[in-house]
């Protein structure tokens, strides 16, 4: 099967049977997916080093985000182990009331159908994703990118056994091996798929939306925000400012911009800016910032920098005179990703958390922290920044929706 008609046919041919499948038998494969990949661990290391060889030229960070080794694979099935533990979302009924004509009306939760997933380099995604998929019930076209082509396919390879063994369709999940552009293309004008995910930077997202036929779900760049307010408690401010920043730089959660109140600069500043140079960080500053540390420890910065999504060790730093004008510049520059704000004032954090207009609104805690692992949902097939239908990291819900239920008893409109 190695046409964009025939992955898409088999697809929606494959998607009703899911959709009915008993809990019992997705958490079946789910549990015997999790077996496979502990089985495949090293084959799947092996295919992971073939990738990690042909990326030798890349960024650093990028080669972070292609890495698999034993810490990581451990991680994806703690997540597929964790959605196995989660509620069945499907048949789920809500919102069931009486009406004054006699009928009663409610909703009932089902999967999508099929969902076709594009992204980049970080191959647990495959696993992450086709778990999330079984279990909510959904038929699932997954597109890797080509940088991580072998690990994909080992994983997929799992997913499949797991699927044979629970007696569930082979083409509830189809894992692309194919990495041509021109077959992304025509999928993307195939009947019978109810929604893309893109997740990857802008370019892929922008091409994406432009050509699919089908709704788009985006997951758009992370260009997210630390914001220490002139309350905060700067012990807390710097070690958010730093595991932000520096736990992971190639991930959408990382910290790129640094706001301070300018009634905290003076003191805040030269803690943090020692810290982070001596973790190699590069600092790029507004006029303040750089009369604060010294413009031969920091750069200064553009506009450019204020939007810009580094994914590397480079952060943006700017005083504010105003919790009103933090907001005010995440709401211009920000993705819509994640945004946390430091403080110990009660109204300060309110007003935050109403005002910035993005998916994960933060206080006193790490950007770091949006994942769909760490909100409960095991894994997430990205983070969403729109706001239909889904917002924030996706789970299972975000892979469903409503439709309405009617009961009468023999019911008739006057």
């Amino acid at each position: 099967m190695n046409t964009a008609a025939a992955i898409a046919t088999a697809s929606k041919a494959a998607a009703p049977h899911i959709a009915k499948a008993k809990t019992a038998a997705k958490n079946t494969a789910l549990l015997a997916l999790a077996a496979e990949l502990r089985a495949q661990a090293n084959a799947i290391v092996a295919a992971n080093g073939k990738d990690m060889a042909a990326a030798a030229k890349l960024p650093t960070a990028l080669k972070d985000r292609l890495l698999l080794d034993e810490n990581r694979i451990q991680a994806m099935l703690t997540g597929i182990e964790t959605i196995t533990a989660l509620p069945d979302p499907i048949g789920e009924i809500n919102n069931m009331r009486m009406m004054p004509s006699g009928i009663r009306v409610g909703q009932i939760r089902v999967p999508l159908g099929v969902i076709f997933a594009i992204y980049e380099s970080r191959p647990n995604v495959t696993a992450d994703i086709a778990a999330l998929a079984i279990k909510s019930g959904n038929a699932v076209i997954l597109r890797g990118g080509k940088e991580a082509n072998h690990s994909n396919i080992a994983i997929g390879t799992c997913v499949q056994a797991a699927l044979k063994h629970a007696g569930l369709p082979p083409d509830t999940v189809h894992v692309v091996s194919d990495t041509a552009r021109s077959l992304v293309d025509k999928l993307l004008v195939s009947d019978g798929i109810d929604l893309v995910i893109p997740r990857g930077g802008r370019g892929l997202i922008e091409t994406v939306t432009q050509k699919a036929r089908m709704p788009v779900l985006k997951h758009l760049e992370g260009n997210c925000h630390v914001y220490v307010d002139s309350q905060a408690n700067m012990t807390q401010a710097c070690d958010i400012v730093i595991n932000a920043k520096t736990r992971r730089y190639g991930v959408c959660a990382a910290a790129e911009s640094l706001l301070v109140h300018k009634s905290a600069a003076a003191t805040f500043l030269p803690e943090i800016s020692t810290e982070l140079l001596e973790r190699g960080v590069e600092l790029r500053g507004c006029d303040t910032t750089q009369k604060i540390i010294g413009s031969d420890k920091c750069q200064t910065a553009s506009e450019d920098d204020w939007r810009t999504e580094y994914l590397a060790p480079i952060i943006s730093i700017k005083v504010v005179p105003s919790l009103a004008a933090a907001i005010t510049h995440i709401n211009q520059f920000g993705s819509g990703h994640t945004d946390t704000i430091v403080t110990d004032s009660v109204g300060a954090w309110q007003q935050f958390m109403r005002e910035v207009d993005s998916s994960s609104v933060m206080l006193n805690a790490s950007t770091a922290f949006a994942d769909g692992g760490e909100y409960g949902l095991g894994a997430e097939v990205g983070i969403s920044t729109d706001k239909f239908h889904a917002r924030g990291p996706v789970g299972l819900r975000g892979l469903t929706c409503e439709k309405y239920i009617i009961i009468g008893d023999g019911s008739v409109r006057a």
